[in-house]
């Protein structure tokens, strides 16, 4: 049988222009035809080639930057490719964006319809499915209410109940599994588990590593704008997690403008004693936070949580757990965590901070500081299945 997709030789390139503002005016662009302005071309795909068998899952990961949605804008037909080809067997779906082709002004009912025709669906297949769309999405009351009085979690739910019950033989998805609460996010992977089950061609782009392992059969993984694995899905997951974990256990960032608490307190150094431990090893986490200069901020709440590689929270570390639930800050503020016993399963460990201040809202950093623990004895807990355990047993202290 021939593969459902065959992607040969793709390349995707982009000309980046320095030198030129992002707005001119047409008197500007005149005159920049007459300007040397310098170009630099850049790859956000190179030679990319894998192929997709009939009913098969495919899950495709890499960091930020990889290249992954613009492989699968080009499947999809959304952007050409610069190079190479791709062969189609089946009709083709995508789920790049939740809610794309949505109005406000419709009620509920108009934008399935409306919205299951530019996915491709026929009206009678939107007749068939109609009830089950409204159903799994949990919008019976307010279905004939314009989609301007829907809360956003609502919409986002109608918009991918509506995807969810597409008909085509090859199904593209993109990091849709994180709409909605909790429980709506159990429906969308039983969903897509059932769709995957059916015989229906699935890739899907996730970085939630325990949805690639439910739904995925075979794992491809995207760095550096090449493919660097394909193969068994949970070695492309292993390959991951080894990728994230570098030699250098302290990191410095530089200061970020977001929207919410960050230009408070920064960031500025976490370090750690070792890259490697065992379960009953000592841990030192150690953090330097700095303040600007235009902000008064006197105490804060700080904390330190650990995610395994599926991306659950093993360990929650918090300065409101310990005799010191407001700690004073200053210009600058060394603070460490240590804790007895790390007690974890082998494997790949992920290390955030997070901290809230006087005068402004919780600040959550995304440090990619990542640790393994080696094969040890242990007893207790399994990191992949305990969530949000709040650690109580450590040393907190300050300078």
């Amino acid at each position: 049988m021939k593969p459902a997709i065959e992607v040969e030789n793709i390349s995707k390139k982009f000309r980046i222009h320095s030198n030129q503002d992002p707005y001119l005016s047409l008197r500007d662009s005149v005159q920049n035809l007459f300007r040397k302005t310098s170009k630099e071309d850049f790859y956000a795909l190179k030679d990319v080639s894998f192929n997709v068998q009939q009913g098969e899952s495919l899950g495709i990961i890499g960091k930020n930057g990889a290249g992954k949605s613009t492989l699968l804008k080009i499947i999809s037909k959304i952007t050409p490719p610069t190079s190479g080809t791709i062969t189609y067997r089946g009709r083709v779906a995508s789920l790049l964006e939740v809610g794309t082709g949505f109005h406000s002004e419709l009620t509920g009912r108009e934008n399935v319809y409306m919205n299951g025709s530019i996915l491709g669906m026929k009206r009678s297949e939107i007749n068939k499915n109609f009830d089950g769309i409204v159903d799994f999405a949990g919008v019976e009351k307010f279905i004939d209410t314009p989609l301007k009085h829907y809360s956003s979690g609502m919409q986002l739910r109608l918009a991918f109940a509506v995807a969810a019950f597409l008909e085509n033989e090859i199904l593209i998805i993109d990091e849709v599994l994180a709409v909605g609460d909790s429980e709506f996010q159990k429906k969308c992977i039983g969903k897509m588990d059932e769709v995957s089950k059916s015989g229906r061609t699935l890739l899907f782009v996730s970085h939630n590593m325990s949805a690639l392992q439910t739904l995925c059969t075979r794992g491809l993984l995207l760095q550096n704008s090449t493919v660097q694995y394909q193969g068994d899905v949970q070695n492309a997951i292993e390959l991951y997690n080894e990728n994230f974990v570098s030699g250098s256990t302290v990191f410095d960032l530089e200061p970020v403008n977001r929207s919410r608490g960050a230009r408070f307190a920064l960031l500025k150094q976490l370090s750690l004693d070792s890259s490697v431990y065992y379960p009953d090893s000592p841990v030192r986490i150690g953090l330097k936070l700095r303040k600007n200069s235009d902000v008064e901020l006197n105490t804060i709440h700080l904390a330190v949580l650990i995610y395994d590689s599926l991306g659950n929270i093993v360990y929650h570390l918090a300065t409101m757990f310990s005799d010191q639930a407001n700690i004073p800050f200053s210009e600058e503020m060394e603070y460490t965590f240590k804790i007895p016993k790390i007690g974890l399963n082998a494997g790949v460990y992920r290390v955030t901070c997070w901290l809230q201040g006087n005068g402004f809202e919780q600040d959550y950093v995304d440090t990619n500081i990542c640790f393994e623990v080696g094969e040890g004895n242990i007893h207790g807990i399994n990191s992949s299945k305990v969530l949000g355990i709040v650690q109580k047993e450590f040393e907190f202290s300050f300078t």
